[in-house]
């Protein structure tokens, strides 16, 4: 409901004798205004040589003469009030208020469609890795169960990457040409349904396990590439990376989830009981999906023109996709190109490492069961959430102070390995699981800068190619992540410790770092 105040942004000019000034029933004694809205401020009165017409307020030739009237005896009065809600008022011939308040307050309180589209796809990121970490807590007593050695173990791990770096390309290939809210949408159907197979390929054979792991990875490997596809075509640059954050945010949640419920649904359910929950959950998404999320914003029924006229503002330009594939040797003759790709490897190799891992990691070196390894390494993927949003809000809040692109992105990605790698070093040193727990910490947090370094900078350089070089990083970070994962399990078995691979670790997150603020930039460049 609009408020009478002095401060206007448009102005009411209306014409009264002197004599209504002292009436009960004038604009400004009664509670209600004959418009229909009560006043909330002070009423300015002034007197101006030019009037506008009472007609349109409804007056009719009785206002005119009370108009003519007031303005000969010179006591002419400009009721001041802010516009917004008073010209539905007018325009319905609304006197009572009653429709015109009900009206301001639906506007008030209606959710903009960016925000459902950033909040679907959280959800679905927390879905995406909740189905990963399924496995890495289930695995431990299937390793007990099938007697596997810790190089096996790293086999299986590894797995659903073997998959994952076959769709990575061809996915983001998929979502440039048909959008992401398609392909996200298939891929969603396929890797809930490989999520449902999974118990029963693990009591079947091996072979059937590691396929349909396999099968899941091919799924959800055009997760990444839709998320940032959408995002870009729903959010105006100065709030890109809040959004990543946001849907990031969901991603690390679905690690606490996983680690959390994963235990306690295998002791109590047995192994069929995660799988069967994260599956179903995925199906109930995929409905709501279908019929509230489109490509871009202008095929949108239900987007405001106020809020598409601010998507487009905040764009330098529109991308159009010919639906043809840019040359291969185009892409990689540039060093931007590089540098997203060897950061998009040092982040899945030290991620995977983790995720995978820390289960067995505090089991191994701390002997803590089952139930308690989950729990320490759901904490730092709980904190990793709350970061990803912090880092996605200080990356559009120094684009708005006027910091270039190319500055922001260094600024991000060197928080975002070199955080990580001093932290890794540290964990060599760490003698309790408390310890180990605070610095895993601190590494994923400083990670999650990463999510508004390279990643946002696909959409920078190639916004019209974005999917299809997501795809290509991804895929070589996929292949890094799938020797780091199974290379873990080799380097413990070998040497009984984790500490010779964290140092290898870090020391790529510090070489990396060095290439990315020497070569990388914010500027388009295909």
């Amino acid at each position: 409901m609009a408020a009478v105040s002095t401060t206007t942004t448009s102005q009411l000019h209306i014409s009264y004798p002197a004599r209504l000034f002292k009436s009960q029933s004038s604009l400004i004694n009664t509670e209600k205004t004959q418009l229909g809205f009560k006043p909330r401020g002070r009423v300015q009165a002034k007197c101006e040589t030019g009037m506008a017409s009472s007609a349109g307020f409804g007056l009719g030739n009785r206002g005119r003469r009370r108009k003519t009237e007031g303005f000969q005896r010179g006591k002419p009065w400009v009721v001041t009030c802010t516009a917004e809600g008073i010209e539905r008022g007018m325009l319905m011939g609304n006197r009572g208020g009653g429709s015109g308040e009900a009206a301001a307050a639906k506007k008030a309180i209606s959710v903009p469609e960016r925000f459902k589209v950033v909040a679907l796809l959280a959800c679905v990121m927390c879905l995406c890795n909740a189905d990963r970490v399924v496995m890495s807590v289930a695995i431990v007593p299937l390793a007990a169960k099938n007697g596997w050695t810790s190089s096996f173990l790293g086999v299986v791990q590894s797995s659903f990457l073997w998959g994952y770096i076959f769709s990575s390309v061809i996915g983001g290939a998929l979502v440039d040409k048909y959008g992401g809210k398609r392909v996200m949408a298939w891929g969603v159907a396929m890797w809930s349904l490989a999520t449902l197979l999974t118990p029963w390929a693990a009591n079947h054979s091996t072979t059937s396990l590691l396929a349909v792991r396999a099968f899941f990875g091919l799924a959800e490997g055009v997760a990444l590439p839709s998320m940032s596809t959408l995002l870009s075509r729903w959010f105006p640059t100065q709030e890109r990376a809040s959004a990543v954050g946001i849907s990031m945010a969901g991603f690390h949640i679905g690690n606490v989830i996983g680690l959390l419920l994963t235990p306690v649904m295998l002791s109590s359910i047995g192994i069929s009981g995660p799988f069967i929950l994260f599956s179903s959950i995925g199906l109930l998404w995929l409905t709501i999906w279908a019929y509230t999320v489109t490509n871009d914003p202008r095929e949108s029924y239900c987007i405001s023109k106020s809020e598409l006229r601010l998507i487009q503002a905040g764009k330098s330009d529109s991308p159009v996709n010919s639906g043809k594939l840019p040359p291969l040797r185009l892409l990689l003759s540039k060093l931007p190109t590089w540098t997203i790709i060897l950061a998009n490897i040092t982040n899945n190799w030290g991620y995977f490492v983790l995720l995978s891992w820390m289960p067995v990691y505090f089991k191994t070196v701390f002997g803590v069961n089952l139930k308690q390894a989950a729990w320490f390494s759901a904490v730092p993927w709980g904190t990793m959430a709350v970061s990803s949003y912090i880092a996605g809000a200080a990356s559009d809040s120094l684009i708005k102070a006027g910091y270039s692109l190319t500055s922001v992105r260094k600024i991000m990605q060197s928080i975002g390995f070199i955080g990580p790698g001093v932290s890794l070093l540290c964990l060599n040193y760490a003698n309790t699981p408390t310890d180990a727990a605070v610095l895993l910490t601190a590494a994923l947090c400083f990670s999650s800068f990463s999510q508004a370094g390279f990643l946002l900078n696909i959409q920078d350089i190639a916004p019209q190619y974005a999917g299809f070089l997501h795809g290509i990083s991804n895929s070589a970070g996929t292949f890094a992540a799938i020797v780091s994962t199974i290379g873990t399990g080799y380097f413990v078995q070998w040497l009984g410790s984790f500490q010779a691979f964290l140092t290898v670790t870090a020391a790529l997150y510090f070489a990396t770092a060095i290439f990315w603020n020497l070569f990388a930039t914010g500027e388009r460049v295909f």
